[in-house]
């Protein structure tokens, strides 16, 4: 949906990333969607069904959705002013959006949407998973939690197909106007929001479930592995790594380097709940990147990161100290395919210096 992201985990509903927007999925378990009067079916009288037996399975699948959820919930957080202040260096990879997420149990798949309900509270009705910080849905209001009824007075779907179709109400919607009425679902009383439209960078973030400590950015998308969140650890080194990559899709390097679709593919196999980790045997067929390239994803990441609020004289330091944890002969890791650490660190330290210029002098934070 505009406004809504892709399921993090689930790239079988991918039919509708094209125009869905930021996703900010929570650890937090939110509380039940409400259902409205008129949508309730009385309940079919006859003998009370036993509960489902648990088992280690689905105590596992609940413990995996739970520890996605918040590595999401976290990339997305650091994500919030990168693609929120940088929408004018996004150049066409901009769009309008509501700032939101929304996700039912069937944004897992399989056996994960009973582990979602278990987890997360989730249903057949969408709600509220997470909302942008600085959006528009976030200056209007809306929370975690909170149940999608309607927008702009027409019903939103429920059940297995209801992110997409959603989509195909929001989209029209949210590309046509600066604000957008949506009635949601609250404490059981349904009442309505006026929601602005942001303009931001429209590239997902999503999250590897591998532990190689590695990034891909195939044009539209970013991703990060759970090793690379778990490497980085504090925020600011994670903005470095989601900033490179943001690059790398504004500088359309992914196409230049001809591999968008061995990216994409990654991407989509990463995505999911359980990856094939056999795509990550040597280096999956991505292609080092150009010394040239990279310089230049360097120099664009540090005005990205500085005009989002984070700070930029660590990250020599931090990107250093990964190619030496990780050398390239680590096939599956960052620094195979971005093997010119030594030519990096010096665009690196040449773009601080400028940037440091800049904000003395007062001047526009442009590359």
């Amino acid at each position: 949906m505009p406004g809504i992201a892709n399921p993090p985990f689930n790239r079988l509903q991918a039919g509708g990333a094209a125009m869905l927007a930021l996703l900010l999925a929570g650890c937090s378990t939110p509380p039940p969607v409400y259902i409205s009067e008129r949508e309730r079916a009385p309940a079919a009288a006859g003998p009370r069904t036993a509960a489902p037996v648990v088992t280690q399975r689905m105590i596992a699948a609940r413990d995996a959705v739970g520890k996605m959820v918040a590595l999401q919930d976290r990339l997305y957080k650091v994500a919030a002013p990168l693609l929120i202040n940088n929408a004018d260096l996004c150049k066409g990879q901009a769009r309008n959006l509501l700032g939101f997420t929304a996700k039912n149990k069937y944004s897992y798949p399989g056996e994960f949407a009973d582990a979602a309900q278990a987890a997360l509270g989730y249903n057949e009705h969408l709600q509220v998973s997470g909302v942008l910080s600085g959006s528009g849905a976030a200056r209007a209001g809306l929370r975690k939690g909170d149940g999608l009824v309607a927008a702009d007075g027409k019903l939103l779907p429920h059940g297995p197909n209801a992110e997409t179709q959603a989509a195909g109400i929001l989209g029209p919607l949210v590309a046509s106007r600066a604000t957008l009425t949506v009635t949601i679902a609250r404490g059981g009383v349904d009442q309505n929001l006026s929601l602005p439209v942001t303009r931001a960078c429209a590239f997902r973030v999503d999250l590897g479930n591998a532990d190689n400590v590695n990034a891909y950015a195939d044009g539209q998308r970013l991703m990060l592995t759970r090793g690379m969140i778990n490497y980085a650890q504090n925020d600011e080194s994670i903005a470095y790594v989601m900033a490179k990559e943001m690059a790398h899709n504004i500088l359309g390097h992914a196409v230049t380097q001809r591999s968008a679709g061995t990216l994409s593919g990654m991407i989509e196999n990463l995505s999911d709940v359980e990856p094939d980790l056999s795509m990550l045997i040597g280096n999956g067929g991505v292609k080092a990147m150009p010394q040239e390239l990279d310089a230049a994803a360097d120099t664009l990441a540090l005005y990205l990161l500085a005009r989002g609020g984070y700070g930029i004289d660590n990250a020599a330091r931090f990107w250093q100290r990964l190619a030496n944890a990780y050398p390239a002969t680590v096939l599956n890791g960052y620094t195979a395919i971005h093997p010119a650490i030594a030519y990096r660190v010096g665009a690196i330290n040449k773009t601080v210096a400028e940037i440091k210029a800049k904000q003395a002098g007062k001047k526009p934070l442009l590359p």
